[in-house]
């Protein structure tokens, strides 16, 4: 799989997919997947965004570099603690590889390990990529792996891991994540949501790579799960810009990653389905990661903000594109979350 990356930063185990799917609409694609049809089985067409917003995002990159280069070290370091020089860093695409290769550049900066670091994919509802774990298991020892992400919103991603690692004796489903502000695993950076730059941006920012794809017409049964290089976003490409402004920020030592709140984030966002009268919870993608790319990839209908945040530099780029695209915001009282972003039901639409 081609990218922008270089291959000592990371190997994708992805099928090259260029020019084989055709991307769609937002809208179309928002009216398919409500219908039932897979969000696995299309691409978005990847666009860049308005000189305004890329405004909001170089501000958020200055502003919030180093916060989450000191998550990357608190999380580097329990690694290290708990697993050690053994580890093999997975990624989950796409998410996770930026942040995958700044535990793997720290690492190395801090205590001269090389980690092999790969990226696979895993979908929702469709499983994790059964060629590319066999792959790994070749040239690793189950208890060698170490999937990483870059944040946890309710924590979907991570009971879809835990159901499938367990047909692979000996693998771990720990998840490694910068941020989880939904309060469900220890193995973070922090767990407050915090503004990870990388989260503003769709491939931009993500090594030139869509997010993963995965239909038996385009994917065979020995194929990897599959993704497309945007070459011709080549100009536009911000991926190791991303890298480099986090990792000057990078110390030895690192504050601890903030308070763990109480309870779940699940039930917040069940809470605000009660509130809303949203009768599926998978339209609610609460914390600023999953609030990004609610605006830049689906149908927004409504944007939570936290009360208590009005005016925080932290929401810059959310209140930016949702004005750009003419969504409602509203102030809302959070908890575990800064933001949340609400997925437009197309039938009400």
């Amino acid at each position: 799989m081609r990218s922008s990356y270089r291959e000592e930063d990371v190997i994708l185990l992805l099928k090259d997919i260029t020019g084989l799917v055709q991307p769609q609409s937002t809208w179309e694609r928002e009216r398919l997947i409500q219908s039932g049809v897979h969000y696995c089985e299309m691409l978005p067409i990847e666009y860049v965004p308005t000189q305004e917003y890329m405004t909001a995002y170089q501000e958020a990159l200055r502003e919030y570099s180093a916060q989450s280069a000191a998550a990357v070290g608190v999380l580097a370091d329990k690694i290290m603690q708990r697993r050690g020089g053994r580890t093999a860093l997975v990624s989950l695409a796409r998410a996770g590889i930026p942040i995958g290769i700044l535990l793997k550049h720290y690492i190395q900066w801090k205590y001269g390990e090389n980690l092999p670091h790969y990226a696979i994919s895993i979908i929702r509802g469709r499983g994790i990529d059964e060629n590319a774990m066999a792959y790994l298991l070749k040239r690793h020892e189950p208890d060698e792996l170490l999937f990483v992400d870059g944040w946890i919103g309710k924590g979907a991603i991570l009971k879809e891991l835990r159901k499938e690692v367990s047909r692979y004796p000996g693998v771990s489903a720990d998840i490694a994540v910068l941020a989880d502000p939904a309060n469900v695993t220890d193995l973070c950076g922090t767990h407050e949501d915090i503004l990870i730059p990388s989260s503003c941006l769709n491939c931009t920012v993500s090594g030139l790579i869509s997010r993963t794809f995965l239909r038996k017409d385009i994917i065979g049964e020995n194929d990897f799960h599959g993704a497309v290089y945007y070459s011709e976003l080549a100009d536009s490409d911000l991926s190791y810009e991303f890298l480099e402004s986090i990792e000057k920020h990078f110390k030895r030592e690192n504050p601890c990653g903030g308070k763990r709140m109480e309870g779940l984030g699940v039930d917040e966002v069940r809470a605000i389905a009660g509130k809303f009268g949203i009768d599926d919870i998978n339209l609610i993608k609460p914390g600023i990661g999953e609030t990004t790319r609610v605006l830049l990839r689906r149908v927004p209908w409504k944007v939570l903000l936290d009360e208590k945040l009005e005016g925080n530099p932290a929401l810059k780029h959310i209140v930016r594109l949702a004005r750009e695209k003419q969504v409602d915001m509203e102030y809302y009282p959070l908890n575990h979350y800064k933001c949340c972003g609400i997925i437009r039901k197309i039938a009400d639409a």
